[in-house]
């Protein structure tokens, strides 16, 4: 991973809001610090760690230097105790980091547990930190296979699947965002996004380190505060999925003087389908062109991407191949001609070999040693892709990824819930939103406002039905099977 950290001693690399920037020199210092303290406090180069942090410059830099020395697992803040409690027990977690001061939910799961804490300390300077233990131990590199992240994502079923990425995924991944976006030690980019998804950890900050340019940490998106970082940090660019663009494009007209005076060298799209009517309100607005892309967890990130002028970027196409290699498959997985509508699938060396401890989802996941994305597309002859759908039942919320059954059997646990299904459906906005279909248990009643409230007390917000209808029956295929897919349209609500 140190490869990655590839700037002049003396150029900023981690910048944030009210700080002074942290060097090149001082993160790489500080990356050889941590190796030698994690060591000193036992931690080994297979232990997995998980990091509970808000969302800011400590986050990044303890991401990036922790993941030479260990496998990484960032999880999101907004968790409940019972998702700790299952994050990490399914990671096996050895030890968690959070905060000095911090009071969150993980802390009394790993307290249960017995797992090691380790207290994080802020710095003066952006991303500047320390860890709460004197001990220091000699730390050896890693190889290229060694396991440098760990991160979960929703699969067909309630149990979440673990992606194992190593420091090898990583390097290519950020290497080919790196080249598809031409970024140089001149650039800045204003990260936005959550730094406990793929999306934030691999384009705003390892692409921008690998390249020698640095990047501003906020605090997460904030449409409000928005355009005071766009004209504190003078960015040249940021990454976003379709809902935060949307929302920024909302405040826009009260911004002009900024948006005139901002420095975009391009405006990047990834996570979820970006409307082609939003991509040319962005590009009118800020007068730089959009570059959408297409990535999931599973191949560190990027997979497809438009390219930047005079290259052509197409509306409502993720563009050709950005790093891996990409094509489209039938059923039985056989390469389908441009113009064939099949499975989109794609091998590299930025795509993981394996879900860590799942034999059953590996058995499927593969033709050969093409990885199958779960999503429908073709491409056309010149070689951009086009997403035309999911495969699975996946719901996406604007960018995050919810199973449904993990919600069902939330829902399910409550007294007066015989059978629910959850499922998406359209939202203008989000794209996706969440819903579920009850069935009442027998001599029952209860409001939907209280299941939702029950539902928050058990789920993050994002996953919480923003939709609850009572059914006498949940409608079933010829089979007997509920089909979630085309459900929001069989209830009337298709839109």
């Amino acid at each position: 991973m140190e490869v990655l950290i590839a700037g002049p001693d003396e150029a900023p690399a981690i910048r944030g809001p009210d700080r002074e920037p942290l060097s090149y020199a001082a993160l790489k210092s500080q990356t050889a610090h941590t190796g030698r303290v994690l060591r000193g406090t036992g931690i080994g180069p297979e232990d997995r760690v998980a990091i509970v942090l808000p969302n800011g410059p400590a986050m990044a830099a303890a991401f990036v230097c922790m993941a030479p020395w260990c496998a990484v697992a960032p999880l999101n803040p907004a968790y409940k105790a019972d998702e700790f409690d299952f994050y990490l027990s399914d990671l096996g977690a050895s030890a968690l980091v959070v905060a000095e001061g911090a009071d969150n939910p993980a802390l009394t799961v790993a307290t249960q547990r017995d797992l090691r804490v380790l207290r994080l300390h802020e710095g003066s300077r952006a991303g500047a930190f320390s860890l709460s233990t004197d001990s220091e131990s000699p730390a050896e590199p890693r190889g290229d296979d060694a396991t440098a992240l760990v991160l979960h994502t929703s699969g067909t079923t309630s149990r979440p699947k673990m992606v194992p990425l190593t420091q090898a995924n990583l390097r290519a991944s950020a290497r080919n965002i790196a080249r598809t976006l031409s970024l140089s030690p001149a650039d800045i980019c204003l990260n936005v996004m959550p730094l406990f998804h793929i999306h934030g950890l691999m384009a705003p900050v390892l692409a921008s380190l690998s390249s020698g340019a640095s990047v501003y940490c906020t605090p997460g998106f904030d449409a409000l505060r928005f355009f005071g970082w766009l004209g504190t940090a003078s960015p040249t660019w940021y990454s976003a999925v379709p809902t935060m663009h949307q929302a920024i494009l909302a405040r826009a007209p009260r911004n002009r003087e900024r948006i005139e005076n901002a420095a975009l060298r391009f405006i990047r799209s990834s996570s979820a389908s970006l409307p082609p009517p939003v991509m040319a309100a962005l590009e009118e607005t800020f007068g730089a062109p959009v570059i959408e892309a297409y990535a999931m967890t599973e191949a560190a990130h990027q997979m497809c991407s438009n390219p930047l002028p005079p290259a052509p970027r197409k509306a409502g196409f993720v563009g050709p191949a950005a790093g891996p290699e990409v094509a489209v498959m039938d059923v039985d997985g056989a390469a389908l001609d441009d113009g064939e509508e099949g499975e989109i699938v794609i091998r590299g060396e930025n795509v993981m070999r394996g879900y860590l401890a799942n034999p059953e989802a590996n058995a499927g996941a593969y033709y050969g040693d093409w990885f199958r994305t779960g999503d429908q597309g073709y491409m056309d002859g010149d070689g951009y892709v086009k997403v035309t759908g999911r495969l699975k039942e996946i719901i996406n919320r604007g960018g995050e990824k919810i199973a449904p059954l993990e919600v069902d059997e939330v829902l399910l646990n409550h007294e007066a819930v015989a059978e629910v299904c959850t499922f998406a459906v359209p939202h203008r906005r989000l794209g996706e939103d969440v819903a579920a279909v009850v069935v009442l248990a027998q001599g029952h009643a209860v409001e939907a406002d209280a299941l939702r409230d029950y539902a928050a007390t058990r789920l993050a917000d994002f996953k919480v039905p923003r939709t609850i209808v009572f059914v006498d029956a949940i409608p079933k295929g010829a089979t007997g099977k509920i089909q979630r897919i085309g459900l929001a349209e069989a209830l009337g609500m298709g839109g």
